[in-house]
């Protein structure tokens, strides 16, 4: 039996960056339909990545430099990751027949559209296959909730945790507003990953919240997907878990600061998800938040996260 050839795609990357490829992916799965799709991503992303139900065998890549190919040279490879030469350096030494990528001067041999600095994350992957002939869905987000069922369904899910210090809005303001819902009625939990611990226990202490109430550092990925899924609401800033509440259709509320949401928030008109923005940009990986998140004040979180509530109430 022949082996089938390879299309080889980089996104070495975290949960909200394979959940806004997701479209890409799905693209690159029936344009290949008789090809094998190896997506070069975190092996703790291994079961969303089953989700996607596009992708044929997960290549754990931990981040650039790591890709390491040792199997034949893929018919084709697929730069998701960015423009930089190191993600075009790692695939092209894979030694591909085709490369899809941007260009970037630093590799002059590599051609490809320019980078769009403009453009939302996912439109960015959709429009470099549809350069590259390949058709792709932008709004072709959603993934079925993991089959184990989770026994925390019906909460309010509040996550203060974000992998930027300029994208995390205060613990005492998250506090406040999971203090106003626990006492509406609401199931609270505070979520994180095992780095965010410390952080999701104080919010939850003053918040009132039984310690049993943070799931912080005790889910798998899987889980904390299943607990999104099930969700009456998230509550979050731009980071991972608003892209898990985007992709399962669970209504959510999510903070921006630097980073305008027109390039990583949710789909705009869908009355399920709110991205609060104060209008400022500024440095997404800066070391304290962001002024513009800090003008996001907590009534008027609060009053959206019960707006939200009562219009989805499952």
């Amino acid at each position: 039996m022949a082996v089938r050839a390879t299309v080889l795609v980089l996104r070495a990357l975290g949960v909200g960056d394979l959940l806004t490829a997701v479209p890409a992916l799905r693209a690159l799965r029936e344009m290949f339909d008789e090809q094998r799709i190896v997506l070069a991503a975190p092996e703790p992303l291994r079961e969303l990545v089953d989700l996607i139900e596009a992708v044929d065998r997960l290549h754990p890549t931990g981040g650039l430099g790591e890709l390491k190919w040792r199997d034949e040279p893929p018919a084709v490879a697929v730069n998701l990751h960015g423009r930089g030469p190191e993600s075009l350096r790692d695939l092209l030494a894979a030694d591909p027949s085709a490369l899809i990528a941007h260009r970037n001067p630093a590799v002059p041999n590599v051609p490809g559209p320019r980078w769009r600095p403009e453009l939302h994350e996912v439109d960015r992957w959709c429009r470099l296959l549809e350069e590259h002939g390949i058709a792709a869905d932008p709004t072709d987000l959603a993934l079925a909730p993991p089959p184990k069922p989770t026994p925390h369904g019906g909460a309010v899910v509040v996550h203060p945790g974000a992998a930027a210090a300029a994208r995390r809005w205060p613990a005492d303001r998250f506090a406040h507003v999971a203090r106003n819902l626990h006492e509406d009625g609401h199931r609270v939990l505070i979520t994180g990953g095992p780095a965010e611990t410390d952080l999701a226990r104080s919010v939850a202490a003053a918040a009132g919240l039984a310690p049993r109430r943070v799931l912080a550092g005790r889910t798998r990925l899987d889980e904390l997907a299943a607990v999104v899924a099930a969700a009456r609401l998230v509550l979050s800033g731009d980071t991972g878990v608003a892209h898990l509440a985007t992709a399962f259709g669970t209504p959510s509320v999510v903070l921006f600061g630097p980073t305008p949401p027109t390039l990583w928030g949710p789909p705009p008109g869908r009355r399920r998800h709110v991205a609060m923005w104060a209008g400022r940009t500024g440095d997404p990986l800066g070391d304290r938040p962001d002024p513009g998140l800090l003008e996001l004040e907590p009534d008027p979180v609060l009053d959206r996260c019960r707006e939200l509530i009562g219009r989805h109430a499952r």
